[in-house]
Order: structure tokens, then sequence, then C-alpha cells
């Protein structure tokens, strides 16, 4: 297929300043036990071509099912009108922006593949870590479930690029819900942000069929704790709720189409603007925030993106300050400004715009047992189950499924309904303490929203766990 792909797309390419085709492939299975009971087995499969025209300053695409020579020349004369239409009314000179003749292949490093277990012994996995969280009476509601996706995408244009990746997901979740009275917790394993790249074993590196019972003994624990207290203290955030909080105040907020304006009138737009790049103090000295995508295992990782740019690591934040945005070749030359490599589409029937990929915090120097022997009087908070931020990505609140007290330096007892509040702008300036590597997750979500029409992607997440001070903390709700 690939190859028959490529030899179409050079019989249809029209002569034009730009023309590209972008094929997308996936397939995948997802199976569900919930109440001991298995859900019906999921099973999908998708494939189509994009094909994008650049000529006269203007620019069109057009996608398609039809794969054939023929389908793939029609999507191409109307790509080629729109980019006709919009000649000299478009944003940018798209003729003139810079255009990828990278060649090259990635895929993703698999120790147990997926195929090499039955579809019998897959449910009796999941089915058994399923059983394992109903361990008292006060369990209401439990399940367990693991999403396996293949992906394949091709990339070609008439300037000599030839880019072939493959792409293999695994998205693990739990969850057990205790109900006492008018009472109600919940415990996930890391909330729905467990997905990586990888096989079987990535469901032995996060222990799917080892921790379902401490899940379940947390959320009966939690019915009889009390409210987290209220005040200005310190917090340390697991890495499971570290993640949600680099997503929404930082990788949002730092999307160079949000900050064109692109965004706008759905998504919202951002406070953060072009002059802030190179000078402005996003957080503390502490602060060091990298774009990855060549963490092997990572959710988001690839070789090139969706416009053809190779990947590779930069520093989106260094010691606190604002460098770089997530913005790929098309916003970076719209802009005049330096980006990264993550112009990334969700699917061959959308086109690539700036998307998150991995985004992590780099690991410190304190340990965890550092963290909490230098708090007086905080909490410990884990696992993310709400979320509000406005729509600058400024002012936020967040919400964690599972807390602790710390007093003059030591972990106390339990708290619920775990809640704090800040502003992006200053918020970060208060890290304090960033943990080792040791404390540090590799963590990732399979639905980041963002685009009109919609566009869902994976993003990906490495962080430790981190001492934030004077932070508005409250209970409730």
């Amino acid at each position: 297929m690939i190859d028959d792909l490529e030899k179409r797309f050079r019989e249809i390419a029209p002569d034009v300043d730009y023309c590209s085709l972008r094929y997308q492939e996936e397939s995948g299975e997802s199976v569900t036990v919930r109440q001991n009971i298995l859900q019906p087995v999921g099973d999908h499969s998708d494939a189509g071509a994009m094909i994008t025209v650049a000529h006269a300053g203007g620019l069109g695409y057009a996608a398609t099912s039809d794969l054939t020579t023929s389908g793939l020349a029609e999507a191409a004369r109307r790509a080629k009108a729109w980019a006709e239409r919009s000649a000299g009314q478009a944003v940018a000179d798209f003729s003139k922006l810079p255009h990828s003749d990278a060649q090259g292949e990635y895929e993703t490093v698999v120790e147990r593949p997926w195929t090499t277990t039955s579809l019998e012994d897959r449910i009796g996995l999941v089915r058994a870590s399923a059983e394992q969280l109903k361990s008292d009476d006060r369990i209401v509601d439990w399940y367990a479930r693991v999403g396996f996706t293949d992906g394949e995408s091709l990339y070609v244009n008439n300037h000599g690029a030839r880019i072939h990746q493959r792409f293999h997901y695994v998205v693990p979740v739990m969850a057990a819900t205790a109900n006492q009275g008018a009472e109600t917790q919940t415990r996930t394993l890391g909330g729905y942000g467990n997905g990586r790249q990888g096989g079987l074993e990535i469901l032995d590196q996060i222990g799917f069929q080892t921790e379902a019972s401490r899940l379940a003994s947390e959320a009966i624990e939690l019915l009889s704790a009390p409210d987290c207290p209220e005040g200005t203290l310190d917090v340390v955030l697991a890495p499971d709720q570290m993640i949600l909080q680099i997503h929404e105040s930082v990788g949002h907020a730092i999307e160079l189409d949000r900050i064109l304006g692109d965004e706008r009138n759905y998504a919202g737009t951002s406070f953060v603007t072009l002059d802030m790049f190179g000078n402005y103090r996003y957080g503390s000295d502490l602060l060091n925030i990298t774009f990855d995508p060549t963490v092997a295992s990572q959710m988001a990782s690839y070789g090139f993106d969706d416009e053809g740019t190779a990947a590779k690591k930069e520093y989106i934040i260094k010691d606190g300050i604002l460098l770089k945005p997530l913005g790929g070749a098309t916003s970076q030359g719209r802009a005049g400004i330096a980006g990264v490599a993550n112009a990334r589409a969700c699917s061959w029937n959308r086109p690539p715009i700036d998307r998150m990929a991995n985004l992590n915090l780099e690991p410190g120097t304190s340990t965890m047992e550092d963290m909490i022997g230098a708090v007086e009087n905080g909490v410990f908070m884990a696992t993310n189950c709400s979320w509000s931020i406005d729509d600058s990505r400024n002012k936020f609140q967040f919400g964690c499924e599972y807390g602790r007290r710390i007093e003059n330096g030591e972990l106390k007892g339990l708290v619920r309904k775990n809640n704090y509040r800040g502003v992006s702008a200053t918020f970060w300036r208060s890290l304090k303490m960033v943990g080792t590597p040791d404390t540090l997750e590799v963590m990732g979500t399979p639905n980041c929203g963002k685009g009109e029409p919609n566009q869902m992607v994976r993003v990906g997440h490495a962080t430790p766990a981190c001492l934030f001070e004077n932070v508005e903390v409250f209970g409730g709700a």
C-alpha cells in the first residue's frame, strides 16, 4: 500500500509550488470489564489520505478515503482549486513558507506485541484486574479497560520528502468507586493518564495487575476522611496531577496558533504574547520544560511531524524563562518566530495544526523526603479528578482524588475533596522544589481536544513530583 500510494501521488501531483500527500491509517481494539461483566469488545479501523496544495500564495487541501489513482487525482484537483481561490486572501503567502525535503522512518519500540496473545487471553487479563477491585461491599462500581491502537502514516511531497512512520499505543484505565450513605469516592490508576507507546509490557510497568487492591482500599478509606483544609498552604503535587498542570497552564498557553488567534472563537486565546519569548519569566529558576518527541515509550513520540519537520528535544522554558512556542513550520512562517516540530493531525481528514506532543518537566534534585520535610503546613495531592481554566489559559482551579496532610515535615492522615487554584502567570513562580528522576513518571493521554472541526490527539507528559509554596487550597465539591 505504501509504495503504491507514493507511486500514485507522483502520477497525479499537479504542477504547483507545493503539493503533498499525507496518508494515515489506524486500527485497534478495546477490552472493558465493568462490575465483572465483559462489555462489547471495541474494534475500529480507518484509513485515508489528504492532498495539500500551496500555489500562488494560496492554500488548499482535500481528503479522501478513495486511495485509487482517480480518487487521489480528484482530491488534488479540489485542493488546487481551493489554493487558487484563497490566493491573495490567506493569512500568509503559503508558497513562500518553507517545505520539508526530509526522508526518514520511525517505529515504536515494542517488547511484547499485543497480537502475541489471543483475544481470550486479553479478556482474561482485564477481567482479573477488574475482579480485584471488588474487595468490599462498599465498592459499588468498578471497571478495568485496555485499549490498543496500531497506526501508520506516509508523508510525501513534490520537494522530495518521504517519511514513513508506524505507531503502537496502549491505554490502560482502572477505577473503583466506593459509597457509604451520602458519601461517594473514586480512585483511579493515574486518572486517564497512563497511555504510552509500546506493547503489553506497559501493563507491567504501571502495575495494571497489582494495583487494584490499593485503589479499592483508598477509595474506601476516603469515605471517612476529613475534607481538605482551606487556606494558603504549601502543596506537593504527584506526577499524575502535575501532568494536568503542565498540560493546561503551560502546553495550551504556548501553542503558537492559539497565540496568533486561530482558536479564539472556539477554545480561546492565551495570556502569552509573541513579545514574551526569550525574556518572560514563566516560573522559578527550577522550571525547565522540554518539547521532546524522542522519548521511546512516550505517548506522542515520533520522528517527524505531519508537515515533515524532523522532531528533536528542545527547551521551551529554561531556568524559568519562556524560550519557544509550540508552533510548527506554518505557524513559525506566519509569526516570524522559531518553534518546534509539532504540526499534527488526528486523522487523514484533518489538516495539521499546532499541538502539544511530549511536553515534559525535567527532573530536579529534591527527593520526595526532601519535599515533604520542607513543608510545615501543607497537603500532598495526587490524581486529577476535575479541572477548570479560563479561555486565556491563565486562571485555573483543579481537583484531586487523593490527599494527605503534611505537618511539620511529616505526612499525616488522608484528606478528601482536594482542590487548589491559581494563576498561570504567577503560579509557576512559586515552584520551590522539583523531584529527582526517582519521582518521575512517564504518562500520556489519548484525548486532548482542539481545533475546528475538532481534533482529538495523543499527548505525552513526563514529570517528577513538585513542591509549590503559598497556594490557595480548599476542600469540598
